[in-house]
This record gives C-alpha cells, structure tokens and sequence, in this order.
C-alpha cells in the first residue's frame, strides 16, 4: 500500500464512529477542486508512510478506536488493498471505503469477500459531463457498474458529490439523482475552496443553503434522502 497520510482520530468520517483515515497516493482522476492534491498529483507527492507504521499504530488503538476509512486519492488502484483490509478486520475494526468508482471489479471482490462495512462513493456529475468534471476521459459504464454494485450490495453505503457552481447546475443534480434511485443516502457536499488541485478554483464557489434547499425540496419527490455537508 502506499499510504501518503495517517489522521489518528476522527469523528465524522465513519457515520457514528470513532475511526482513524488512512489516505493512500495516487489517483486516476484529476477533478479540479480536489482538497488533497498532494495525493493525486505526483509533483505534489510527499513522503510514503510505512504498512508497519500504520498497522502498530492500529494494534495500539485496538478498543480505543471502531473504524478504520481508507481514502484516498483513490483506494481501489492500490494492487493490496483486500490484504490490507483483511488485517485491519482481523484487529476487529469496522472498515469504511471512500471512491471514485472507477474500479467496479475491484469493488466487487471486497463486496464478496465481506472486507468493506461501508461504502462512500463520490459521483462527480451526470453521465454526461463526467470527464468534463473529473479531468480525464471516463469510462460511465464503469461508473454505473459501481453504483449497482454499492446500492445492491446490502452494505451501509453513500453518494455523495461536491458542488462547484460553474460545473453543476439543478438539472444535473436531478439527473445525478436519477442514477441513484436505490441509494440509501445522497450527500451534497458544499465546496469551499481552502486547498485545490487547479489552482483558479479557489476562486469558485458553491450554492448557497437556499440553493440546496430548493434542489432538496425537488429530490423527495424522488423517494431519496439527501443531506448536506
């Protein structure tokens, strides 16, 4: 695993649990506003942590902590994940997942094989403009693939995606939301601009709370739970 960071304790990251993140480096996505650069652009690389470092570090929390997320960059590149997670499920940790869903096969297999607890998966905009968005070419199918997968898995799961204003208007939420009729739980995500990886987006903004309200007001009709963050 290259494993580009280590935050000890959080408390939001895995819903109603105390959970430490684990950030691997490397990314197949280049969405301008990414808030960990130095995770996706290799000249912005810092120093790997050591597999050592962090499984001691988890031995020591072991009843001190309850999860363990591991993010990214994105996770599901990294060719020893599923080894990874199994020994961090032997320690008896909850394990949470955070993706792009690019990697449906990959998904698939820690499904399978009972490595994954939770599932978050972000979805950057409408089939349409996702290339546009994530700043490379993108195979959809991939991404509906891994949409199935998740909404169908039975496993505690999100949706969630971070909202620049210039790239996504109300209908592309709508449509967004479309593609998520099985979700438990849609997330909008409010960008706010402290650490990009295009550097004019820290000039972009976000919808204001009236904003989502009125797109939240549209999507219950549509039997989906939205939240904000």
């Amino acid at each position: 695993m290259k494993i580009g960071g280590l935050q000890k304790f959080s408390l939001i990251d895995y819903p109603g649990r105390i959970s430490a993140i684990v950030f691997t480096q490397g990314c197949n996505f280049r969405c301008p506003y990414c808030h960990n650069p130095e995770l996706v652009d290799p000249a912005q690389y810092g120093p790997i942590l050591s597999e050592e470092e962090v499984i001691s570090f988890l031995e020591k929390r072991r009843g001190k902590l309850d999860a363990v997320t591991v993010t990214g960059g994105e996770p599901t590149l990294q060719p020893d994940i599923d080894r990874f997670l199994e020994v961090i499920k032997a320690m008896g940790y909850l394990t949470k997942v955070d993706t792009n869903g690019s990697m449906p096969d990959v998904l698939e297999r820690l499904i399978h094989g009972r490595l994954v607890d939770y599932l978050a998966m972000d979805v950057k905009g409408p089939l349409s403009k996702y290339g546009q968005i994530a700043g490379t070419k993108v195979q959809t199918q991939k991404i509906q693939k891994s949409i199935a997968l998740i909404t169908n898995s039975g496993i505690d799961h999100e949706f969630r995606t971070t909202v620049v204003r210039s790239q996504l208007d109300n209908g592309d939420l709508i449509a967004i939301a479309g593609l998520l009729e099985k979700a438990r739980l849609y997330v909008l995500q409010t960008f706010v601009p402290v650490k990009t990886l295009c550097r004019e987006f820290m000039a972009e903004t976000s919808y204001s709370s009236e904003d989502f309200s009125a797109v939240q007001k549209y999507l219950k009709n549509k039997h989906l739970r939205i939240v904000f963050r």
